[in-house]
């Protein structure tokens, strides 16, 4: 079946979809989006996506494209036109187009753009032995909590993870604590049992599961900390696991070749997973069981 995308107040055949070679998200990356998850139709965290999405906007004096409850309308028909009931939409906003020029056009008419696809989010084998992750420098601008589309040094992360055999790479600050991965949030689990991520800041977008999953730990009384952990920490941890829109809570058994704990998944982190689809009210689109809350 041909897709669909919504660009500029139109639903277009995805192959002729297009935008002005003068857009600024084309010419200067100014411009962010928001991806959010549909499984089983569900959209998973949407008000949270939307609402970091008018951080995001505001952070960049970017105007809204049209009121949030009729993006919200426009996402849904894009995913029905597009037959999708488990998959990614992804929303992309730039200031739209205007004569080259650093400084910011007058009176802007943003870009707005509007695509889904289908996607199996995780292979079962995935959860069943975890995933491997790569540690790599942090070389991004300071203002990571803005979900801006300048995505380069993300993509030379996540070629140098495929090149390496591994599905996710690590970046890491110059003091050697570990910031996130190019495409989710990193954690670990101390030998205590304390589960541990990075505090939100300008260091580390604040993913929207990561959010879910910081409250479902505190309501089921799972003693986490919202701070910096090394790499060392990360090699001597019992556990470790990524988040994001797109892979919810998968675990990672090894880093930079190294097992992580006796190098299986731990019980935390599927705990975790089963959570955090209860409170999206889904089932795992990978293994298919309903889910209990912690």
């Amino acid at each position: 079946m041909p897709r669909t995308a919504y660009v500029n107040g139109r639903y277009v055949a995805h192959g002729d979809a297009h935008v002005h070679i003068e857009d600024r998200g084309f010419q200067f990356a100014d411009g962010v989006y928001e991806v959010v998850s549909v499984v089983d139709g569900v959209f998973a965290d949407e008000d949270g996506h939307l609402a970091r999405l008018s951080r995001s906007l505001n952070e960049l004096d970017l105007p809204w494209p049209m009121h949030p409850m009729s993006l919200r309308f426009v996402m849904r028909e894009v995913a029905r036109r597009n037959r999708v009931r488990n998959g990614l939409v992804y929303v992309q906003i730039t200031r739209g187009a205007a004569p080259r020029d650093f400084r910011f056009p007058v009176d802007p008419v943003p870009t707005l753009v509007v695509t889904c696809r289908s996607t199996k989010f995780s292979a079962p084998q995935q959860l069943e032995k975890g995933v491997s992750v790569i540690t790599i420098p942090d070389i991004r601008w300071a203002r990571r909590d803005i979900k801006s589309v300048a995505l380069l040094p993300q993509v030379l992360g996540k070629q140098r993870a495929a090149e390496a055999g591994a599905f996710e790479a690590w970046q890491v600050d110059p003091d050697g604590t570990v910031t996130e991965g190019c495409s989710s949030n990193a954690w670990i689990v101390t030998q205590e049992g304390v589960l541990i991520t990075r505090a939100a800041s300008n260091r580390i977008l604040n993913g929207i599961t990561r959010l879910s999953l910081l409250a479902e730990a505190a309501a089921a009384g799972i003693p986490f900390e919202e701070r910096a952990f090394t790499v060392e920490e990360a090699y001597a941890a019992r556990e470790a696991l990524i988040s994001s829109a797109s892979t919810f809570c998968v675990p990672v058994t090894r880093i930079d070749g190294k097992p992580v704990g006796d190098g299986v998944p731990g019980p935390l982190g599927r705990r975790l997973r089963q959570a955090y689809l209860a409170h999206v009210g889904v089932p795992d689109p990978v293994t298919g069981p309903v889910v209990t809350k912690l």
